[in-house]
């Protein structure tokens, strides 16, 4: 999202979010969708496009989750760092993975369009700034982007990034030009109109009770309708609950807290003058400009449910730390979403037994990925399309409950400590190499200096004096005998 109106009711369609009847009737479809955020509306308005006859079922309503409450920038990639997944999946078959996150982002930008969703504020260029100097690596994974993964990349040095983010916080950076940002919640909200006009019947308040997935036609359960499908697609993420409780055990809830700050005037142009969205690479921090002089940040998260109230003052002083020439900064705003993380750092994409499928982990994936799972997902169902087999290699992990939820806070808070040591011994060391060149370049100029100063002159050489000259020989030829030791006393010779 980036505008403070996106938290409001109001959709891209009709000027307000039309409301979806529950479902109060029996009813039978070709696919039958189990969650209305980004990646089940994708499957939706994929399916109905393609001819599918598609009923979505929402516990609550369109986008109430994760998906109505990010921060709406779209690139390629996932989570899970690119050496990583090479040395997971090799590198063919990272490289196919890596072009259907593109094929996503492709699929953002298409529908988010003004004249689809009226509103949507898209912006380009997303930049990855490091906490730490990592010139070496940064060659490394500039290289491998463009050359292996066929990706647009530029690598901006420590000056340039300085330049447009006025902070010693941030070294090296990575930006992305084909990357862009959407109004988040319009965009959830526009999915769903898309989604309608194509045919899909999207059905609010209606919780599932039970699924039933034996047999070729599957059967669903709520509380006031029962409805029949050849495939049914689990996109409830964590919020999936009874019906598929060991599928939601697999993910652990991450819930991230968000910011639009009030308006900031001049000093926010002058403090930040990068327009797309910043990410660090420690994955602390996520913010952008919106409405021209507004910021929206989201920093902390935790795995536990808690008021996005708390956080204000903390994403207030996080601020603060990064652009120290913000000074004190008035939070708007606050809100914050539940997202399902998985144990290995890839979403859950693909087909659990015939005719159930799954689209859900993407906590820390990006909007790509979500429209990329839909689209696939869409396309197995009715083109045979197998390249969710790709997803294969990351199995259903169970994320250890109550203790994984634990363990998953204290890894968070060791990350940002580490994160935020390592920051200040790079910046320590920023400012040694500082001083020393400085000394250096002192001692430099001094020695330039000593080599230019022309020599003293030398005293022109005395004039002899004769006469000094001739008493000297004097003096020499005649000694004069030396004085006895006391006068009056013999030499001791009768």
């Amino acid at each position: 999202m980036s505008e403070i109106s996106t938290r409001t009711t109001r959709g891209p369609d009709t000027g307000a979010t039309r409301a979806q009847a529950r479902l109060s009737f029996d009813l039978d479809v070709d696919i039958c969708v189990v969650g209305a955020g980004l990646a089940g509306l994708t499957v939706a308005l994929e399916a109905a496009r393609l001819g599918a006859s598609v009923a979505v079922l929402e516990g609550r309503n369109v986008g109430w989750g994760a998906s109505g409450h990010q921060l709406g920038t779209v690139m390629p990639g996932y989570g899970l760092p690119i050496k990583d997944l090479i040395a997971r999946v090799g590198i063919e078959d990272a490289r196919e993975l890596w072009a259907l996150s593109k094929e996503g982002a492709d699929f953002v930008r298409a529908n988010a369009s003004e004249q689809l969703m009226p509103g949507i504020a898209l912006s380009d260029g997303a930049l990855e700034v490091s906490n730490v100097d990592a010139g070496d690596r940064l060659i490394s994974e500039l290289q491998m982007l463009a050359e292996d993964f066929e990706t647009e990349v530029e690598g901006w040095q420590i000056d340039r990034v300085r330049d447009h983010l006025k902070t010693d916080r941030y070294f090296h950076g990575v930006y992305f030009p084909k990357a862009f940002q959407v109004d988040g919640r319009k965009y959830v909200h526009g999915l769903a109109a898309l989604a309608r006009r194509a045919g899909a019947r999207i059905f609010e308040d209606t919780p599932v009770v039970s699924i039933d997935a034996s047999g070729i036609r599957k059967r669903i359960v709520t509380p006031s309708a029962r409805l029949r499908a050849s495939h049914i697609v689990l996109a409830g993420n964590v919020h999936l609950g009874a019906p598929s409780r060991r599928l939601s055990e697999t993910l652990l809830p991450v819930w991230r807290y968000a910011a639009i700050t009030a308006p900031l005037g001049e000093r926010l142009a002058e403090t930040i003058a990068f327009k797309g969205s910043v990410t660090d690479t420690d994955g602390i921090d996520h913010f952008r400009i919106v409405n021209d002089d507004r910021l929206m940040w989201a920093s902390p998260e935790t795995t536990w449910d808690a008021r996005p109230a708390r956080f204000s003052s903390a994403i207030a002083r996080r601020i603060r730390t990064i652009f120290p020439r913000l000074g004190r900064v008035e939070i708007a705003e606050v809100w914050g979403g539940a997202v399902g993380q998985t144990v290995h750092g890839m979403p859950q994409i693909g087909q659990l037994r015939k005719g159930l499928w799954v689209a859900s982990g993407f906590g820390r994936q990006g909007m790509n990925t979500t429209a990329m799972a839909g689209q696939l997902i869409a396309r197995s169902i009715l083109w045979g399309d197998e390249r969710w087999r790709l997803f294969s290699p990351f199995e259903l992990v169970w994320a250890g409950g109550t203790t994984g939820r634990v363990a998953g806070h204290a890894v968070g808070m060791w990350r940002r400590g580490s994160s935020a040591a390592a920051g200040a011994l790079a910046r320590y060391r920023e400012r040694v190499r500082t001083q020393e060149r400085m000394r250096d370049a002192r001692v430099a100029e001094a020695n330039r200096q000593a080599g230019t100063r022309p020599p003293r002159p030398r005293p022109p050489p005395r004039r002899p004096n004769p006469e000094l000259a001739r008493s000297e020989r004097s003096r020499l030829e005649h000694p004069r005998p030396p004085a006895a030791a006391n006068p009056g006393e013999s030499d001791g010779l009768s």
